[in-house]
């Protein structure tokens, strides 16, 4: 698995290298002023992540990033357009420029850092696994030869190969293309927990009702940040400053508490 994901990532150096070839030869950054020019701020995003970004029951895109990325939008004087795209080819779409920035939950890694520009971290998380409420399962050895499910390509996929002896103690890594399905498979018994996102896996439990639980034990903590092409630093600049202003008058606070009850962003604190 790490092999693969060092090959992914070396491919993405090179296509990054070749997106980035006529920026470098002006000797100019013009990820701003691109952006500004054609009005529009196009976001990435996996599109099943509440309470991140997802559809609602009319099929409109929203969630607390998208309230945040629509207001600094509207302070850089273009409009937001939300994209949804495979997660698993998150940096490609980024890479190639069919996406501006990947905005959705997205957490801050060393592999991500190697082929990519980030924004400042705007909230912490953590990467939890959860199981039913009847299930045995305690603690992280407790699930020695069970079935775990994830997100293909997500963070919570590089915890449990990152977390010692983890990932050797399971019997199987199941991966499904969203942590919705993950958690259907887990309701009728198809594994024996699912790792994700603390602030999702929180969220879907309230929203949903469903019978689960999180292990108090958690693989690893993180924090979210905005994820931008390597160079285009002009814009990843301008996105931390309209944060930084949006934490400031409070406006950033009042979107975290209509999604979270609370003010839980970490910008300016």
């Amino acid at each position: 698995m790490k092999k693969f994901f060092a090959l992914a990532i070396v491919s993405v150096l090179l296509i990054t290298a070749i997106a980035a070839s006529g920026q470098k030869e002006s000797g100019e950054d013009l990820s701003l002023q691109n952006i500004i020019d054609k009005g529009t701020f196009v976001l990435g995003l996996d599109d099943s992540f509440p309470p991140m970004g997802f559809r609602d029951e009319n099929g409109e895109i929203v969630g607390f990033d998208i309230d945040v990325a629509r207001e600094v939008a509207a302070r850089l004087g273009v409009e937001l357009v939300p994209q949804p795209i495979d997660w698993n080819a998150k940096e490609q779409e980024l890479a190639t420029g069919n996406i501006d920035c990947i905005w959705n939950g997205f957490t801050v890694t060393p592999e991500r850092e190697a082929v990519m520009s980030f924004s400042e971290p705007y909230v912490k998380n953590a990467q939890v696994v959860v199981v039913r409420s009847d299930s045995p399962v305690n603690t992280l050895s407790d699930l020695a030869g069970g079935a775990v499910g994830v997100q293909a390509g997500s963070s919570a996929q590089i915890a449990i190969d990152d977390t010692e002896g983890f990932r050797e103690s399971l019997d199987e890594v199941v991966e499904f293309k969203e942590n919705l399905t993950a958690l259907m498979d887990l309701e009728i018994g198809g594994v024996d927990a699912v790792v994700m996102d603390l602030l999702v896996a929180n969220d879907n439990i309230n929203r949903s009702g469903k019978d689960f639980r999180i292990l108090d034990e958690t693989l690893t903590e993180e924090e979210y940040a905005i994820g931008f092409r390597k160079n285009d630093i002009a814009l990843r600049d301008a996105v931390n400053t309209q944060l930084e202003a949006m934490a400031a008058d409070g406006s950033l606070a009042e979107i975290a508490v209509k999604w979270f009850g609370a003010d839980i962003t970490i910008v300016g604190k």
